[in-house]
């Protein structure tokens, strides 16, 4: 079998400087217009993160790109997606498989009643083949993580499917292929990145659950006595991580990551300067410059305004949308249509004034 080492080839500062820095976020949304732009911090700490085998924690303000970071890197690499969204019910067994204990359950029944007449040796074949688990078993995304062809013959036989890489959404009659039709029409990804979203939302027990999977790159499922990964994993995933800082992770998950930084800038002039960079990465020449400029300077001091309130600040995320909707009109209109639009895009807060309001307030003043 080959190693981890043969099998994957992480090498993202070549691609990126091949790609000019950048790279369109589409592989798994071909609608998407979205625009990556990799920075050099970025880029050695996700090399440096996968050569050391660790988890890359991305920390920084909603809107910074932190997720988008996940989908250039597999984008670039042309390695496979595999994503989740972390909630405050999540737990370490919904990233390992989900077991459909209630269907199961349900499904005897039915069955005992269906074939309540037929002799006790017969039921209990029926019933075995009938309630077979790998019928209610469906891999999560550490099992694709760890073992690809074994996590997609599982997802075949399940009929209750829970988790679907992006890749394969579409397939249909998933559960009617051999393993021939499997190797060919769905062969092994060139590598793999894994991106476990919001892990701040989990439970306090979360975190130091997936470090010890993490750690030891395998675990059991016991519904049918099989391992996932150890020695049989083929491919060593790149594994991201994000958080919102909405609660504190445990310091023993955090020596554990490598940690990636991504706050905007704090000094005004280097923020324009990121604004407008990113601004025409993603939208070329279609947007006119003094709106684009006009569009950066309302978000500094609508942030200003967030953060005096206590409010979570409006970021790029918000800057990049105010732009799309200026793309739809005329050069000549865009600044009268920012003036127009800019309070539904960058104040979301009732108590917050609105640009009139302020205006109003200084013309007085």
């Amino acid at each position: 079998m080959p190693t981890q080492t043969d099998n994957t080839k992480f090498d993202l500062l070549t691609v990126a400087k091949t790609e000019g820095s950048s790279v369109s976020v589409q592989k798994y949304n071909p609608d998407s217009e979205q625009i990556y732009l990799f920075d050099k911090a970025s880029i050695y700490a996700l090399t440096a993160a996968y050569h050391a085998g660790r988890p890359l924690l991305v920390r920084g303000d909603p809107g910074t790109g932190k997720s988008q970071l996940a989908h250039a890197v597999a984008e670039a690499m042309n390695w496979q997606l595999l994503s989740t969204v972390i909630t405050a019910h999540t737990e370490i067994q919904d990233l390992w498989y989900h077991f459909d204990t209630v269907n199961r359950l349900g499904h005897a029944q039915l069955m005992s009643a269906m074939h309540g007449s037929v002799d006790a040796e017969g039921r209990a074949e029926t019933l075995k083949a009938e309630l077979s688990p790998n019928k209610f078993l469906s891999p999560g995304v550490l099992w694709w993580s760890y073992d690809w062809q074994s996590a997609l013959r599982h997802c075949r036989d399940s009929e209750h499917r829970q988790y679907v890489p992006e890749s394969i959404h579409g397939k249909k009659n998933l559960s009617r292929m051999t393993d021939q039709d499997l190797e060919s029409l769905i062969p092994d990804p060139k590598g793999i990145v894994l991106l476990i979203d919001e892990i701040d939302k989990a439970d306090s027990d979360l975190p130091n659950s997936l470090l010890e999977t993490l750690d030891c790159k395998r675990f059991e499922v016991p519904w049918i006595d099989e391992s996932v990964g150890g020695a049989e994993q083929t491919l060593k995933p790149l594994v991201i991580i994000t958080t919102n800082e909405e609660r504190q992770l445990p310091p023993a998950f955090l020596r554990r990551c490598l940690v990636l930084n991504m706050n905007l800038p704090t000094e005004n002039t280097e923020l324009k300067a990121l604004l407008i960079e990113r601004g025409k990465a993603h939208f070329k020449d279609d947007i006119e410059q003094d709106a684009m400029a006009l569009a950066a300077d309302q978000l500094i001091k609508d942030r200003e305004l967030a953060d005096s309130y206590g409010y979570k600040p409006p970021g790029q995320a918000e800057y990049l949308d105010i732009l799309r909707v200026l793309r739809q009109f005329d050069k000549s209109e865009q600044v009268e249509m920012l003036n127009e639009i800019k309070d539904f895009a960058l104040r979301k807060h009732p108590d917050l004034p609105l640009s009139s309001e302020q205006d109003a307030h200084h013309d007085r003043s």
